[in-house]
């Protein structure tokens, strides 16, 4: 095989560098590991590669991203009528009308520019310093500066400054989580692997942007900048980038049709306008039609309501950082989830424990050592001498302790033997004092090739020997065994170890998804000093397992219980072993039809994109995948028509968050990545916060739908009134700019109340909206046809009626005018929860406060719009509008009441709620 660095670093080539054997990779990368690069060799492959950092596709330049904000078929609607007016020489409308629009155009571009720090973060996780091999020398440099064939020196607490093919490493630990998903660090080794091992578990790659836990190392710089992993992740982003979410595509589909409906109105309007009157009049009424189709207003309705669900959002620990993620959380079908810090705790715990022939279960949560062990068959545990040994065992055989930062235990070192630190003060033991007692003399470090790690100390009763590790690795070195009462017996059955009772427990366990480990201890001699593998070969005596994993979040089940019971999938999407991934599916009751059906990323990898869309509907746990695979899974179920909302924290979640319709990132303990890939945060990094927002999104879309379906039927009274009145010859009854007074300050005034209803009952309770589901269903063209009727009837009818009576026809206009506002409020509080929860507040039934004030600031705004629009001089002269007398007020009121009547009626057919 004949391969240079000109290959290292490709996408081809690099995920093959864990098969190379280590003289192989030597030579490939053209290094020595003895003295690394000359400083030539460096200069040339800096040139060559570039420098070891993420670089970003060219953006456009942030005035085309402005004017692709009015690429849509809402705002082209807009801008059209703005051009009609200015045509028609009214630029007062013009103005108003491109005002609009622009504000909206600004508002877009805005987030959009918010959201463009996903590859920035990517390249702060690489950022680092390192220290390397040059010349024969070792030297400290900015990881920016790394060349493929760098020879790095990896020491506890280092961050891997890019990836490397490992050639040696002494009790290497890395933590990997925020790219691989594994919930511990990993042990690394040096062996050749297979070349289709999955990315989790490489064992000899430490790859860009892990925390080295414990241990040391040394590798060869494979790859990169972009190169990385990392890097290949990043590129993921870009290529993903254009999702959009359901609402926007609604609104789209729903411009285009009313666009459609609008030019051919107005068509006909002119057309039939020029058989009877001259140009300039029939423009005027095909222009004033125009005007009244289009809802000015809307736009900027949808954008406060979408703005006050974010508001409370908020305040249930979710933040939104795209306005319509708000309503696509409330459509989600599928909510794909990680596992580690999000469905669970990410942090190890011990919760069983076999010792002296008995079962105990623990309690607590983490590494807080606050908790209970229980036993149903035990009454005094203190008296337990083998579960004693077992705990002082766990505790004294460990290289780390726990330390409270913050308020908050975490463990400083190693997760599983934080664990087991937890588990021993638990039960009164405190690893400080038992160190003072039973000093260390020696130790031999855990490695992959032996599975155990053994500790020599001085006790009362002399030198011991404590062992904890694979199960496998310390049975076969036992012969002794502890009882309860701390007295050795014989092992049974030491060679048939699948009959034992020892491994019916190991079964339980591991069926529980715990992660076991195996206890032992050896006397020896007092002039005994140092430990070595040939002291633990033989003559051990077990002393038990203790079984632990990384804890499901009580408060995230009942949120998953919830989720399932309003029709919503919740599936585990994760990097860590199926075995365990299943059983934390099942203690959270995560299921389809009541199984838990799992597949692995190997498995995924051998699919065609019909087989995955399959096993993406059908699948509960996705375990062992890729960052490649997560995206695929996401837009399989995409492809089966489901909005999807992905949640993750890590760096490998990424590229799933930005493709997903709505990705939700931990706030606290997800990386700089995931955030800026998401559309929503959890500050508290709990699942349940995701209900409390589907609940909320859920509200914010009613609220969206009632808003309009209250503003469209004045836009559709009004159209009718001008075609009806150019078809019959008619002077017109409105202008087009009071049309524009109305669509614009008015409805806006109390159309924005109603995004401050409160959210129904029942929210919870309903199925997802079809993800296909138009914005206006066949019941609600219904709605707004018989609301357009009657606003038809009252502002044609109350012009006729005061025209042909007073022989005023500013009067009558004004008139007719306010007829439509006095219906428009009756119709407000008809499918508003005002009054009924006003009712239901006073009956009892309720005991929360009603909020009042929106709805009641909407219709005092409303009436004093109109007060202004009919008395002031000023705006007389510029509307055409002219003052009215008290009775002609209670005129208007007493023609707007019938719409009680009529709401009632159109409210059975299709409710608000």
């Amino acid at each position: 095989m004949q391969v240079t660095t000109s290959a290292v670093g490709s996408s081809e080539q690099t995920p093959v560098c864990h098969s190379w054997e280590m003289k192989e990779a030597i030579a490939l990368l053209e290094t020595d590991p003895t003295t690394g690069l000359s400083d030539a060799v460096v200069k040339q492959r800096l040139a060559k590669y570039g420098a070891n950092e993420l670089t970003a596709k060219k953006s456009k330049a942030w005035w085309l991203k402005f004017l692709l904000q009015f690429n849509q078929p809402l705002l082209i609607i807009l801008l059209c009528a703005g051009l009609v007016k200015a045509l028609s020489g009214s630029f007062v409308n013009a103005g108003v009308i491109w005002g609009v629009t622009t504000t909206n155009a600004i508002i877009g571009f805005v987030q959009e520019s918010k959201a463009e720090g996903a590859i920035a973060a990517l390249a702060k996780a690489i950022t680092t310093e390192t220290v390397v091999l040059r010349d024969g020398e070792k030297l400290r440099i900015p990881s920016q500066q790394l060349v493929p064939g760098d020879v790095v020196l990896l020491t506890s607490g280092d961050k891997v400054p890019a990836d490397l093919r490992l050639i040696q490493v002494k009790n290497l630990q890395i933590d990997e989580s925020a790219l691989t998903g594994e919930s511990v660090a990993i042990e690394k080794i040096t062996q050749p692997l297979k070349t289709d091992t999955p990315l989790a578990e490489r064992k000899n790659m430490a790859y860009a942007g892990g925390f080295v836990t414990f241990g040391q190392g040394m590798g060869i710089v494979v790859a990169t900048g972009n190169n990385t992993e990392t890097g290949r992740i990043s590129q993921l982003m870009e290529q993903h980038t254009d999702v959009s979410t359901p609402l926007t595509r609604k609104f789209d589909k729903f411009s285009q049709n009313w666009l459609y409906m609008v030019l051919g109105l107005a068509t006909l309007t002119f057309v039939v306008g020029l058989s009877y009157r001259n140009f300039q009049d029939a423009l005027e009424a095909a222009v004033t039609l125009t005007v009244s189709a289009i809802p000015e207003g809307l736009p900027a309705v949808v954008t406060v309501t979408l703005a006050i669900g974010v508001s409370r959002m908020a305040k249930r620990h979710a933040i939104i950082r795209k306005l319509p993620a708000v309503e696509t959380l409330g459509s989600a079908t599928v909510i794909c989830s990680d596992k580690t810090g999000t469905l669970t705790e990410n942090q190890m715990t011990v919760q069983a424990i076999y010792a002296g022939g008995h079962q105990y279960n623990l309690t607590g949560v983490g590494y807080n050592p606050e908790g209970e062990i229980l036993s149903d068959d035990i009454v005094d545990l203190n008296r337990q001498r083998g579960l004693q040994e077992c705990l002082i065992a766990g505790l004294l055989c460990n290289d780390s302790h726990l330390e409270k930062k913050n308020g908050k235990w975490v463990v400083l070192g190693d997760p599983t033997e934080g664990a087991l630190i937890a588990s021993a003060e638990k039960a009164g033991f405190s690893q400080s004092m038992l160190a003072k007692q039973m000093p260390k003399l020696d130790a031999i470090p855990f490695e992959s090739d032996f599975q155990y790690m053994a500790t020599l100390h001085v006790t009362a009763k002399g030198k011991t020997i404590y062992v904890k590790g694979s199960v496998e690795a310390i049975l076969q070195r036992c012969t002794l065994m502890l009882n309860s009462d701390g007295q050795t017996r014989p092992m049974d059955c030491v060679e048939t170890l699948r009959q034992t009772t020892i491994e019916r427990e190991v079964n339980i366990m591991a069926r529980q998804g715990l992660r076991v480990l195996a206890l032992a201890k050896k006397p020896m001699s007092n002039e005994q000093t140092t430990v070595d593998h040939n002291d633990i070969e033989t003559g051990l005596i077990f002393l038990g397992l203790q079984g632990m994993i990384d804890p499901p979040r009580e408060s995230a089940i009942k949120a998953v219980e919830a989720c399932q019971n309003a029709g919503i999938q919740v599936k585990m999407i994760t990097g860590d072993h199926a075995v365990t991934a299943q059983a934390i599916a099942r203690r959270m009751g995560i299921n389809k039809n009541g199984s838990v059906l799992a597949f692995s990323g190997a498995e995924l990898a051998q699919m065609n994109p019909t087989e995955l869309a399959q096993v993406a509907e059908e699948g509960v746990v996705f375990a062992r995948v890729a960052p490649e695979q997560k995206l695929r899974l996401v837009e399989a179920l995409q492809s089966k028509g489901e909005v999807v909302a992905m949640t993750g924290d890590g760096v490998n979640d990424a590229p799933a968050l930005k493709q997903a319709d709505i990705g939700i990132a931990m706030g606290g303990a997800g990386t700089e990545v995931a955030k800026e890939a998401a559309d929503m945060l959890l500050t508290d990094d709990n699942f349940a916060s995701i209900e409390a927002a589907i609940e909320e999104g859920r509200a914010v879309y009613k609220n969206l739908l009632k808003a309009i379906c209250f503003i469209l039927p004045v836009n559709g009274g009004e159209s009718m009134t001008i075609l009806l009145s150019t078809l019959l010859s008619r002077d017109l009854p409105i202008l087009s700019l009071q049309v524009l007074w109305l669509n614009m300050l008015n409805s806006i005034t109390m159309t924005v109340p109603l995004a401050f209803e409160p959210k129904a009952a029942n929210v919870m309770t309903q199925p997802p909206r079809h993800p296909n589901e138009p914005l206006l269903s066949g019941s609600r063209v219904k709605r707004i046809l018989a609301i357009s009727l009657f606003n038809w009837l009252v502002i044609f009818g109350v012009f006729e009626y005061i025209r042909q009576t007073t022989g005023n026809i500013d009067l009558a206009r004004t008139m007719s005018i306010n007829s439509l506002i006095a219906g428009r409020i009756f119709y407000m509080l008809s499918i508003s929860q005002l009054v009924p929860n006003l009712i239901a507040k006073m009956d009892g039934t309720i005991k929360e406060n009603v909020d009042i004030p929106a709805i009641g600031l909407g219709i005092v705004g409303a009436i004093a719009l109109q007060i202004v629009f009919s008395h002031v001089p000023l705006i007389n002269q510029v509307f055409s509008t002219a003052p009215l007398s008290f009775q002609q007020w209670l005129f208007c009121l007493a023609v707007g009441s019938p719409m009680i009547i009529w709401a009632t009626f159109v409210n059975r057919l299709d409710p608000p709620n």
